[in-house]
């Protein structure tokens, strides 16, 4: 459930290993798809996948795994799409950037969704073409459906994607929540690559007064973040494996698109605010991605 770069590389991963694949996606997705498949141009391969894609959220009927990849602005109103048209003991899997989706999901429509996190450098140049820069991991878990979360871990690893179970999903997620509040505004604002933002100096600083925010938002959130050094961490990821892509906020703004920086350091700034905790380097950074956003708003196609 959602076509975007996110959906079309797990999905495509999927697919290329066998496994019957349906995309939900837009119209524009789902004619190119019919008229020419789905072209993987990884860092690893470049093929073409036949897989079957509809605009209609009842073609998940009978489906054991939906993927949600939505944006996570769209959250509600797919959650409430595919509700009706889920199977008695379906998986439904949130392939998603922040922390609250499982919750979001649950509120709008009653689903309750597995948490995932992703790791992934992908970009759509084209409507059925997911161009692969990086990585392709994930990270599930859940407490209490231990059983289902190793049946999907098993099916992503038969397809060649590293998957992993998470004896702490939360700390997972705040995991790569610092990393997404780390990188994607800076990324969007400056229109650099994280390779370009890893060797400036200054911008380097913002990222880490991002970090030391998040982690102490974390800390007075309750939660328990594995023992690392994360300024070290987020430098080591913006000039690894993902140093010459841009964010997903960066490809979103770029596109004239809205963006999920709402869950990312939006959603910070939140929760700072209720529990007490100042934000001022992620109040900024989600200010001018919005004021970014408003700017755009219509003026690309």
């Amino acid at each position: 459930m959602g076509a975007g770069a996110v959906g079309c590389y797990f999905g495509g991963m999927l697919a290329r290993a066998g496994t019957p694949v349906v995309f939900i996606g837009r119209r524009s997705f789902v004619e190119a798809v019919a008229r020419e498949g789905l072209f993987i141009d990884s860092v690893n391969f470049q093929e073409k996948v036949d897989v079957a894609a509809s605009t209609d959220a009842a073609a998940i009927s009978g489906a054991d795994v939906v993927l949600f990849c939505v944006k996570t602005l769209s959250n509600a109103e797919a959650a409430k799409q595919i509700a009706p048209h889920l199977k008695p003991g379906a998986t439904v899997v949130s392939l998603q950037n922040g922390v609250d989706n499982v919750e979001s999901i649950r509120a709008a429509s009653g689903v309750d969704a597995l948490p995932a996190v992703v790791y992934v450098a992908a970009a759509m140049p084209g409507p059925a073409r997911i161009q692969h820069n990086g990585r392709g991991d994930l990270i599930l878990g859940h407490p209490q459906r231990k059983e289902e979360v190793a049946r999907v871990v098993e099916m992503f690893t038969r397809a060649r994607v590293p998957a992993k179970i998470s004896e702490n999903i939360e700390a997972d997620l705040w995991t790569k929540l610092i990393m997404n509040c780390a990188g994607n505004a800076v990324s969007a604002i400056a229109r650099a690559t994280y390779g370009r933002i890893a060797k400036h100096e200054l911008a380097i600083e913002v990222v880490m007064a991002t970090v030391r925010e998040v982690l102490a938002v974390a800390k007075a959130s309750g939660v328990q973040v594995p023992p690392m050094d994360f300024l070290a961490a987020a430098v080591r990821l913006l000039s690894g494996d993902l140093r010459n892509a841009t964010s997903s906020t960066a490809q979103d703004v770029a596109r004239g698109k809205r963006t999920e920086v709402d869950s990312l350091n939006g959603f910070i700034v939140r929760r700072g605010a209720a529990l007490g905790v100042p934000t001022p380097v992620n109040h900024t950074l989600y200010a001018l991605v919005k004021l970014i956003e408003e700017s755009d708003a219509g003026t690309k196609p």
